[in-house]
């Protein structure tokens, strides 16, 4: 990592023809600080002020550019390093523990963090989100144990770490993970006023609306072009037992209905497992959301954030314009993540 941070950052927005703002700067000399911190020499770990801040904290609301600074500093590490999803983390713990726990192994987190060390000193999490309650309950001796092994992570999150979990099931159990990244991360804040995911050189082009012939019409259309000269086949998925049949899949192009994916009781494996041979999907009528389909809107959360940390391509339909979508009272927060992606991952310009 070059000493001068913030100059090759600057160039490289200039390279990317990415607008560069003084909020960013800010976040960008935080995470020079972070650096110098934890990977200089060890008199300069000595006379620093902050030497046992291992994680990297940073939040905002959805299209501020967060992801796009830490892919930065991400990408000039040299270091063994992971960049994982959430989701995808905890899915990889849970069948840790469940195979240890067959054998009837003891100090299981102790095992799983030393087995992770062998594979990476900083962790990345993009868009950290918690809302698993087994989850919340785990993470305190978790990231602890991540910790002490000297394990640094870094992320990125729409909200402030004392807010994590906000009015989640048992939240008190919850509370240790809270107070141990309080103390363990430099926590950072980014602002911009407007969200550049939804500017006007990031029109939509895959995001058909409303609900009637002519967007039936249209997606059909749309369908039968970009799956031309590619032969029809099903498959079934097997997750754990779990069963789910894929129809219409052209060749790495799947089509699915909302109720498909986010009726029935899946989870982030599931998603997983779903996209994994997709390069794009489309997604057929997508409703509006309330408190009385608040369980499908947390399933579709959490499909948008899978397909979109594995990059795929995507075209939906919907009962309303981007900008219309309600939420759940408890989603409101995690949705606007989503509803921002949505336009990224409708753009013309996303692969």
């Amino acid at each position: 990592m070059p000493k001068k941070f913030e100059k090759e950052f600057i160039s490289y927005c200039e390279n990317q023809d990415l607008e560069v703002n003084s909020n960013q700067i800010t976040v960008i000399k935080k995470l020079e600080d972070y650096y110098h911190i934890n990977y200089k020499s060890f008199f300069s770990k000595l006379f620093s002020k902050q030497q046992s801040k291992k994680g990297f904290y940073l939040y905002g609301g959805v299209g501020v550019g967060k992801t796009m600074i830490l892919n930065f500093f991400y990408d000039r590490l040299d270091e063994k390093k992971l960049k994982l999803h959430f989701n995808e983390f905890m899915l990889g713990f849970h069948d840790f523990v469940h195979e240890r726990k067959e054998k009837k192994e003891e100090n299981i987190i102790n095992q799983f963090v030393k087995n992770l060390k062998t594979k990476a000193s900083l962790i990345y999490f993009d868009e950290f989100q918690v809302t698993n309650i087994v989850d919340a309950m785990i993470l305190g001796k978790l990231f602890e144990q991540i910790l002490k092994e000297d394990i640094k992570i870094i992320f990125t999150s729409n909200t402030k770490i004392s807010e994590l979990y906000k009015e989640g099931l048992q939240r008190e159990q919850f509370i240790p993970f809270i107070k141990i990244m309080e103390d363990q991360s430099i926590e950072c804040e980014l602002k911009i006023e407007d969200d550049y995911r939804k500017s006007n050189d990031n029109k939509q082009h895959r995001y058909f609306y409303p609900l009637n012939q002519e967007t039936n019409f249209n997606i059909n259309k749309f369908f039968r072009t970009i799956t031309k000269g590619k032969k029809q086949s099903s498959k079934t998925i097997n997750v754990k037992g779990r069963d789910f049949k894929i129809e219409n899949y052209y060749e790495g192009i799947a089509r699915y209905s909302f109720n498909q994916l986010c009726d029935q009781n899946l989870g982030a494996e599931d998603y997983l497992a779903i996209i994994k041979d997709c390069k794009f999907i489309v997604i057929d009528q997508i409703p509006q959301f309330n408190d009385v389909n608040s369980n499908q809107q947390q399933r579709f959360i959490t499909l948008l954030d899978v397909i979109y940390d594995k990059n795929v391509s995507l075209a939906v339909t919907a009962d309303q314009n981007l900008n219309q979508f309600t939420s759940s009272r408890l989603l409101e927060k995690p949705f606007k993540r989503t509803v921002s992606r949505l336009y990224e991952l409708t753009s013309k310009d996303y692969n």
